[in-house]
């Protein structure tokens, strides 16, 4: 019996021409060697199913496979047979848990660079900042009832031991802020503040600290991609001499962080004449000697009540809490000099580079729409799978606008598929 054409190809239908084009500039998946079992899954196919997901905001996997299933073109432009079922939800499941996370950091770095060789990039102000990304647990729960201390950062939750607690910081009112705990990660963002698109991320668990990313986000983008930045731009939590003292003078680029209050001693509080130091109850402060920290030398100052300059008095005049607490006001003067003289601190220069920062929150804003902070997976290689597809999505998006003549809506990820992306007319130009 001879087959029967087909009465309907796929590639006639309208919504395979609009995905295409823009999976026309996603990079080939790297050819895997052959090996037995089971008759694998395309990856590339799975990456692209996986971007398809972020850019119609399915959170859950089987909101992914039901939608597949009711359109066989949408199966054909992603990779997938259209007359075979789409994949399992344990194949998808698997996509994000067992695919090596360098592979997806290759793909992305690929589209950066291409978005550098295109001048989308143009690389010249960074910034960097951290999104928080809580984990699919039930400790993150608040409406369920939990045996044990829900926060307890010795226990981390059964259902992904590799999530640590951290802390999120919210204002809902102007000069309020609330916080509270969660177990997760955190993304990493290393970002160009013109093109307000990322260079580089990655994500680690709560434990690691902010300040201890910083660097190697910085050296190992500038390394990879041969940036050459003028300045850097970050928030005050970046206020460290290790990170000014790298862009400074690693980077010969300008630092525009502004002084943490929570490092730096008040200097309304004390006052210097000379060699002397006064207290708050203006007070002439003991000379206790010099002392040296991570190479920097200081003079130290303490209270003259505790340290028996000062016997006349029982108690702090300034009725200085610390008196009680601890032994007194402590007062460090710094004799190194610091990095933090070649900052412009105040002026309107420093104003200006440092409202560039921003453009960072409108990046993670628009990776937050793409499920960012809202993975349905678990564990470290899943989350950094699930972080790292994302980042891809917003790349991609931005290469094709480029590479179509639109870059004024390289950060059109919600609509440039259905607005710009439309299938051709028989016979034109598909790049015009």
């Amino acid at each position: 019996m001879e087959d029967q054409p087909e009465l309907l190809r796929p590639e006639h239908l309208a919504p395979r021409l609009r995905w295409e084009r823009l999976f026309e500039f996603l990079p080939p998946w790297p050819q895997a060697p052959a090996q037995q079992g089971r008759k694998p899954c395309d990856r590339s196919a799975l990456l692209k199913a996986a971007i398809y997901q972020r850019l119609t905001r399915r959170r859950f996997l089987q909101d992914l496979r039901r939608h597949l299933l009711e359109s066989p073109a949408l199966l054909s432009a992603l990779g997938f047979d259209p007359y075979q079922e789409p994949p399992s939800l344990e194949r998808l499941s698997s996509f994000l848990s067992d695919t090596p996370h360098g592979v997806l950091e290759n793909i992305r770095i690929q589209l950066t660079r291409n978005l550098l060789q295109s001048g989308a990039l143009p690389a010249r102000h960074l910034g960097f900042d951290s999104c928080p990304i809580a984990s699919w647990v039930r400790e993150n729960n608040l409406k369920t009832c939990l045996r044990s201390s829900r926060f307890d950062k010795t226990a981390p939750p059964k259902g992904d031991p590799e999530a640590r607690l951290g802390l999120c910081i919210h204002y809902p009112f102007p000069n309020k802020s609330e916080a509270h705990y969660f177990w997760g990660y955190r993304n990493h963002t290393l970002a160009d503040l013109e093109a307000e698109l990322p260079l580089w991320e990655i994500t680690h668990p709560n434990s690691v600290a902010e300040v201890t990313t910083a660097i190697p986000l910085l050296s190992t983008a500038v390394t990879t991609l041969g940036l050459h930045p003028e300045s850097v731009c970050c928030d005050s939590e970046y206020d460290a001499e290790s990170i000014l003292r790298y862009i400074l003078q690693d980077l010969k680029a300008k630092a525009y962080v502004p002084r943490n209050p929570r490092r730096t001693q008040d200097p309304s509080a004390f006052r210097r004449q000379g060699d002397k130091v006064f207290c708050p109850a203006n007070l002439s402060m003991y000379r206790s000697g010099r002392m040296t920290v991570k190479g920097n030398t200081y003079l130290q100052y303490r209270c003259p009540l505790h340290y028996g300059t000062r016997r006349d008095l029982l108690f702090c005049p300034a009725t200085h809490p610390k008196f009680s607490r601890q032994k007194g006001c402590n007062y460090l003067c710094r004799l190194t000099s610091t990095l933090r003289d070649q900052i412009p601190y105040g002026t309107e220069e420093f104003q200006s580079h440092y409202n560039r920062r921003t453009a960072v929150e409108r990046i993670f804003s628009r990776l937050l729409s793409l499920t960012l902070q809202e993975p349905s997976v678990r564990g470290l290689r899943s989350v950094r799978n699930h972080c790292t597809i994302a980042h891809i999505a917003v790349l991609l998006v931005a290469l094709a606008a480029q590479s179509l003549g639109h870059g004024d809506k390289a950060r059109f990820i919600s609509n440039l598929v259905p607005e710009v992306l439309r299938a051709p007319a028989p016979g034109s130009n598909p790049k015009k």
